[in-house]
């Protein structure tokens, strides 16, 4: 308890110190100003100017000074990535295909046409043959009780903070926001209240559970924290965690409906940890990234986006969630009204024009009415991409759209065939194969694209802000076997 009063009066020290640095600036520049005005209106006066100019130009610097105070003072705050952290569950966790269709045979709850299914549908997937699963799920019958779920939940969300904390230095008291978030899964205490508890935050320290959200929710909760870190500006010890993962005990599904029995097939354990900062000294220095810009779409408005994932009951009154043949459709749909927005920030001018040329020509010819326009190349402004792992047919789908090299997709398809769908989680674990690969280069650009259900699309482009060393990540040991 003493060790945790001392670090707590020392960043309470800190943000005091932040606000009278803050304070002395201002007055300074105040002082500046009315030093300069006087100055100058004594020089007017003493060679006897027009009174016409003596009133102008003090009334010029002070439109001078309002200008420079409010690019100085109301710019928006930079966020910066500090670093995160991937799970890598422990090897007993493993299913491979002949040990999820045996013990679905095992259970009396599928027919044989059900296990057949899920088989067919785990083969094209893309997903392999060590994903993972909780200890839950590896009973017969499957364990789902609520106690099972909060086991599972400490698996995940523990061992990554954890790791966090350790490649970062950070003390827990120090953290300012804590945002979790996780589809299906909403005890009481909440998860945010499981990471205070655990790791003896700060009584005040903000926390947020989002829920519900799908596979979009990382990009919802790095948006939220980049949020709110922008408005805590001049406090110094400003720091957000984002923790994402997926609890597949609360998701499991034991029914015979196949648009349900999708879940239980591309699902996999995993979860991430990502620390954000709006600090202007040293953690800037050595951030991995900075956040360039962040766009959302939303299409609930839109009943085939908003009915084509849905958790509801079956005939038999089992409750899961539905994925309907309509999810692709929504999902390009979505995706295409993000990108016309989107690509005017980060495409060039080139790219534009030539895009803008060929709806020109579809709408002025009737020979070209039938062609497609002209797809942009965002390969000429980013260098990386993380696209959405919901399956290797969309992942094809995905990169024939957004003309994307065999190169650029690759962390994706490898996430997926080593680590399975980790709904949010999924999107750093393909930023921890192009670190281990080496690929990433300070300068680069890297486009993350979330897709959930609803249907939401969220992107976020990063700039690299310095070199990334080769660290330990769940991939250290097999990363050059893909």
């Amino acid at each position: 308890m003493e060790e945790r009063h001392s670090q707590s009066w020392v960043c309470s020290n800190d943000q005091l110190l932040t606000q009278l640095k803050s304070r002395l600036v201002h007055f300074l520049i105040k002082l500046l100003y009315f030093f300069t005005v006087v100055a100058i209106q004594a020089g007017l006066i003493a060679y006897r100017c027009k009174p016409i100019v003596c009133t102008l130009i003090p009334i010029s610097l002070l439109l001078l000074y309002l200008a420079f105070h409010y690019y100085y003072f109301s710019r928006p705050v930079p966020v910066y990535l500090v670093d995160f952290s991937c799970l890598r569950p422990k090897q007993s966790y493993r299913v491979p295909l002949a040990g999820f269709v045996e013990n679905a045979s095992l259970l009396r709850i599928f027919d044989q046409k059900s296990v057949s299914f899920m088989a067919d549908v785990i083969r094209v997937s893309g997903t392999g043959e060590e994903t993972y699963f909780p200890p839950s799920l590896r009973y017969i019958p499957p364990r789902t009780q609520h106690e099972e779920c909060i086991k599972e939940a400490e698996l995940l969300y523990f061992p990554v903070m954890d790791s966090l904390l350790a490649k970062t230095h950070l003390s827990p008291l120090h953290i300012d926001v804590l945002i979790v978030n996780c589809s299906g899964f909403g005890p009481s205490p909440s998860r945010t209240s499981m990471i205070v508890h655990r790791y003896k935050m700060r009584d005040d320290v903000k926390t947020f559970n989002l829920s519900g959200m799908g596979c979009s929710a990382g990009g919802i909760g790095i948006d939220l924290a980049r949020n709110i870190l922008q408005n805590r500006r001049g406090n110094k010890c400003s720091y957000a965690v984002v923790l994402s993962g997926e609890i597949l005990s609360t998701g499991w599904y034991s029914g015979k409906d196949r648009r349900k029995l999708l879940l239980n097939c591309v699902f996999r354990m995993g979860s991430s940890a990502i620390l954000l900062t709006n600090r202007d000294e040293a953690p800037k220095q050595r951030a991995k990234y900075k956040i360039s810009r962040v766009l959302r779409t939303n299409r609930s408005l839109d009943d085939k986006a908003y009915l084509c994932g849905f958790r509801s009951e079956d005939d038999e009154g089992i409750t899961g969630f539905s994925i309907e043949r309509t999810c692709q459709e929504a999902a390009a749909e979505t995706l295409r009204a993000n990108v016309s927005v989107l690509g005017r920030f980060l495409l060039p001018h080139s790219e534009i024009a030539k895009y803008v040329l060929s709806l020109i020509r579809k709408k002025l010819f009737i020979n070209s009415s039938a062609e497609a326009p002209y797809v942009p190349s965002f390969s000429s402004a980013i260098q990386h991409y993380c696209m959405p792992v919901s399956g290797l047919p969309m992942l094809k789908e995905l990169g024939k759209g957004l003309k994307l090299r065999r190169e650029e997709m690759e962390p994706a398809a490898m996430s997926l065939h080593r680590f399975g769908n980790q709904s949010s989680a999924s999107m750093w674990y393909e930023m921890a194969y192009m670190e281990a690969k080496g690929r990433v280069k300070k300068g680069d650009k890297i486009w993350q694209l979330w897709i959930g259900s609803g249907t939401k699309c969220r992107r976020s482009s990063r700039g690299v802000r310095g070199s990334t060393a080769f660290i330990a990540t769940p991939l250290k040991y097999r990363v050059f076997s893909y």
